[in-house]
């Protein structure tokens, strides 16, 4: 063949000479090659342009696209061992700078397919639409690319100032326990003061969960026979009044920090050697939740949806010189509520008029429904604001090394209800009867194993307007042992109370007087200080769900 011909073939080309192709042909051209970088970054300057530099594109493209392709297999078959290579310091770290490299590589080639597709060349009309596309274009890909090198330094720091760099800890009899809680210390407290208390137990296997809720002021906690604390008080945390479980991560802290010297925060070691000896658990780590900062976790997620059951009011100030607080700055209504941080915040502390016991429910409600809309959809689009959030209130001894396992494990819990077990009334006792001040720990840890063993251990409920009866005899365990007890009801129900319209009897008032419950109503008990009438309008408070 005439090497000449080659040349003249070589110059009539379009794809490599467009000026003398006619102006139809050049604009296809130049949106063929812009689409090209997109799809198959390289190809454009294999086919028109430098191809040097085009091959080694789709070099690094194709090792892209098999990467990407293993990652795919790993999340399907191992998603544990994914999750762990992008929260690892250093794999983290390294892929970071990888998508920055690829982000800068790929706006150069988006750049170098400008100069290809030579502008001047083009019809003046269709200048603007090249350019605008090609801006979109490295705005999508290379920008893309960018934010995820961003987002995932944010991870590095956030995971980094949350969980501890200790080594990772195997399942107990196939769980994992975890203790958490919610760690109050405003200025007018001395320290501490962790007020909601819970040990989640996770089934390593299938991610199904179940949370014991334990009072503040449950009394007389054992340790096990390792703990520290169980030469200082062999007989449990026995002291009186003053010996309330939520009070001992102070006490500890105080007095007792030796007991604990390889321990960054003794008085969590503490609690959760409490919470093993109470429920014959071994409570393997804890995550503290400062209440304070609480808000801003809920606020990043943006709200919770919670079905309250009755009106939760909105603590005010405590009268000074007294032991009552000022009538509430607000109310939280029954029905489906989509909470803010705020309302939230308040919905999960406020105890004002009601007992511990309707606060642990409604805490157990909100903490399923943050699990609940913790969605990867959340994740992605609020990332950054719950990671920052989270760095200012978490605070945990989970190792980072182990994060992947347990969002894993995290991600299965969430297809599957959690149970729920509060270790006082109502499934323990009443509120009467002082079972947190003197509690029957066989009957405790016979629940709790009954339970994780899958069996049937809620207490029977009794409709509100059924008449009372005696007791009966509690059916022997097949061991021998003490046979689970059912906790009685309440005698009566908020709803109990007037008609079916919602209508109920005002202050001192006879049956057939009848008054609305309104938040102006229930505003003008709390300023005449009729606590007895809100205590039996708001006893509902406590039976909610996560929305």
């Amino acid at each position: 063949m005439d090497p000449r011909n080659n040349t003249d073939a070589m110059l009539t080309d379009p794809v490599r000479n467009p000026q003398s192709a006619p102006p139809r042909t050049r604009t296809k051209r130049a949106f063929i090659l812009l689409l090209l970088t997109l799809v198959l970054p390289g190809a454009a300057q294999v086919v028109a342009g430098n191809r040097k530099l085009g091959r080694r594109a789709l070099q690094v493209t194709f090792t892209v696209w098999a990467l990407a392709a293993a990652a795919l297999v790993l999340a399907l078959t191992n998603r544990a061992m994914l999750v762990n290579l992008l929260t690892n310091g250093w794999s983290s770290f390294l892929l970071m700078v990888i998508l920055a490299l690829l982000a800068v590589g790929w706006a150069f080639l988006f750049l170098n397919t400008l100069r290809i597709i030579r502008p001047p060349l083009l019809e003046r009309r269709v200048r603007p639409l090249v350019a605008g596309m090609l801006a979109v274009l490295v705005v999508c890909t290379s920008g893309g690319l960018a934010y995820g090198a961003y987002m995932l330094n944010v991870s590095r720091n956030a995971f980094g100032s949350i969980f501890s760099s200790g080594p990772s800890f195997d399942p107990v009899d196939g769980r994992y326990n975890f203790m958490l809680m919610g760690g109050d210390a405003g200025e007018d407290r001395t320290g501490l003061r962790p007020d909601s208390m819970s040990v989640i137990s996770v089934d390593a296997k299938t991610g199904k969960s179940i949370t014991f809720s334990l009072p503040r002021n449950f009394q007389n906690a054992p340790f096990p026979e390792d703990s520290p604390l169980a030469e200082v008080y062999p007989d449990g945390y026995n002291c009186g009044d003053d010996c309330i479980l939520n009070s001992l991560y102070q006490n500890v802290m105080e007095n007792h920090q030796d007991l604990y010297p390889d321990s960054a925060d003794p008085g969590a070691e503490a609690m959760m050697d409490a919470a093993s000896g109470i429920l014959d658990l071994e409570v393997q780590a804890y995550v503290i939740v400062d209440m304070e900062g609480f808000s801003k976790l809920i606020d990043a997620m943006g709200g919770i949806t919670v079905n309250a059951g009755g009106w939760v009011p909105i603590t005010a100030g405590e009268i000074p010189g007294t032991n009552r607080h000022y009538p509430p700055d607000g109310w939280i209504a029954p029905g489906t509520q989509k909470m803010d941080g705020y309302t939230a915040l308040w919905y999960a502390r406020s105890r004002e008029f009601v007992t511990d016991y309707h606060r642990i429910a409604r805490q157990q409600c909100v903490q399923q429904a943050m699990v609940a809309q913790l969605d990867p959809a959340t994740l992605l689009t609020r990332f950054q604001a719950i990671a920052s959030a989270g760095q200012q209130i978490v605070k945990t001894d989970i190792p980072q090394d182990q994060l992947g396992s347990f969002l894993d494990l995290a991600l299965k819990a969430k297809s599957q209800q959690m149970e729920r077990l509060t270790i006082g009334p109502p499934d323990f006792g009443t509120a009467e009867d002082n079972f947190v001040t003197y509690p029957d720990f066989d009957q405790i840890r016979t629940r709790v194993a009954a339970m994780i063993a899958g069996q049937e251990a809620e207490p029977v409920k009794k409709p509100a307007d059924a008449p009372a009866e005696a007791p009966a005899e509690p059916p022997a365990a097949e061991d021998g042992g003490a046979a689970p007890e059912t906790a009685p009801e309440p005698e009566a129900d908020s709803t109990d109370i007037g008609t079916e319209n919602g209508q109920v009897p005002g202050p001192g008032a006879s049956a057939p007087e009848q008054q609305e419950i309104t938040q102006e109503y229930l505003q003008y008990l709390a300023e005449i200080q009729d606590d007895a009438t809100l205590a039996t309008l708001l006893n509902n408070n406590g039976d909610c769900t996560p929305g």
